[in-house]
């Protein structure tokens, strides 16, 4: 049987227009012309039209697949293997741009308001991991607390950023430095700093009563990524995130009124 160009191109799911290029350029030419001297195509030709697709689907240029179909002597096979390493490089490097785009999405949603070198700048290693403050935005985000704490963090300037982050490093130098010393949780100098910690959340961002800062604390146990936004994971020791949880705990407790 032959077909038109119409046919062809209904057939194939591609233009007319590219079939006249393949036909110009030798890479498919017609088999027949009506009286007419209209194109026709026969089934041999639509087979190597699939052929052609097949090729140009993997991204093939088309001098090369001219190549592979006019040449019996032509290896396929390594062309198809190499194609594939191509193709698999392609993915990988795809793959790492999809990574860099949600991990810049991530850092977009925590509301800081900095460039990249400046987050490097203000937060050194406590900017590799932001993948909790997505989930938290997820988590509280009908909360007027979070609210406001992301509104406060986008309003901050990068030097209200490297005096906050000035005054957590003193913090946690104190903190680890109560841990390593044997510093029983519950004891005054873990509470002191629970208190410490809760002040400065309700200075720098929003209001923290001592069972909001709770429920924050009980993350830092239970989650490895939202204790790595307070202690890099170079400065962390075992058991260092339920020793704060103990003491934020142990703090809101001594802050509660007498009965």
């Amino acid at each position: 049987m032959s077909y038109s160009v119409g046919q062809v191109s209904g057939f194939a799911g591609i233009t007319v227009r590219t079939l006249h290029h393949y036909d110009k350029s030798g890479l498919l030419s017609p088999s027949d012309r009506s009286p007419a001297g209209y194109r026709l195509y026969s089934d041999a030709d639509l087979a190597r039209l699939q052929q052609i697709l097949f090729y140009r689907e993997l991204g093939f240029p088309l001098d090369e697949i001219a190549t592979i179909l006019e040449d019996p002597q032509a290896n396929a096979l390594d062309r198809l293997r190499a194609r594939h390493r191509h193709l698999n490089d392609q993915i990988a490097k795809l793959q790492r741009l999809v990574e860099v785009a949600e991990n810049a999405m991530k850092v977009q949603e925590t509301g800081v308001q900095l460039t990249p070198e400046e987050r490097f700048e203000v937060f050194g290693e406590l900017t590799f991991d932001l993948t909790y403050a997505t989930d938290a935005r997820l988590k509280w985000q009908h909360l007027e607390g979070h609210q406001r704490s992301m509104a406060r963090a986008a309003a901050h300037s990068k030097e209200d950023w490297a005096t906050l982050m000035a005054e957590h490093a003193d913090w946690r130098r104190r903190l680890t430095a109560a841990f390593d010393a044997g510093e029983p949780a519950d004891g005054e100098r873990a509470m002191d700093l629970a208190e410490e910690q809760r002040r400065h959340i309700s200075r720098w961002f929003t209001p923290c009563p001592t069972g909001m800062h709770g429920r924050i604390a009980d993350d830092f146990a239970a989650d490895p990524r939202a204790f790595a936004l307070v202690v890099p994971p170079s400065e962390q020791r075992p058991g260092l995130a339920a020793y704060v949880r103990t003491a934020v705990h142990a703090n809101a407790v001594r802050q509660s009124p007498a009965p």
